[in-house]
């Protein structure tokens, strides 16, 4: 699930040419995402992340969690769901 896009400010020093220091900063973008399987907060960055799944349309899996299993998991709710009957009276928001 798709929490919140923060920014981290790093600042750094260099020396120039000729021997001076001066500090400079870059800021970095990060997202906080809770894992659809275990519901821990975890952060990536979000310039390693594909735009389009920055929404809720997508599941997000944290790195301690198996994504394949997650995905077969949801997939065999999917089939239940398809595999009934269109007269049955089962609320399919409980499968």
């Amino acid at each position: 699930m798709f929490i919140e896009i923060f920014y981290l400010t790093n600042t750094y020093t260099r020396a120039s040419k000729t021997g001076l220091e001066h500090s400079y900063t870059r800021e970095s973008a990060f997202i906080r995402l809770r894992c659809d399987n275990c519901s821990v907060i975890f952060t990536r960055q979000k310039g390693k992340m594909d735009p389009k799944r920055l929404s809720n349309n997508y599941f997000h899996v944290c790195p301690n969690c198996d994504p394949k299993r997650f995905a077969q998991q949801k997939r065999i709710q999917k089939s239940k769901q398809w595999d009934m009957k269109a007269s049955s009276l089962e609320d399919i928001s409980k499968l």
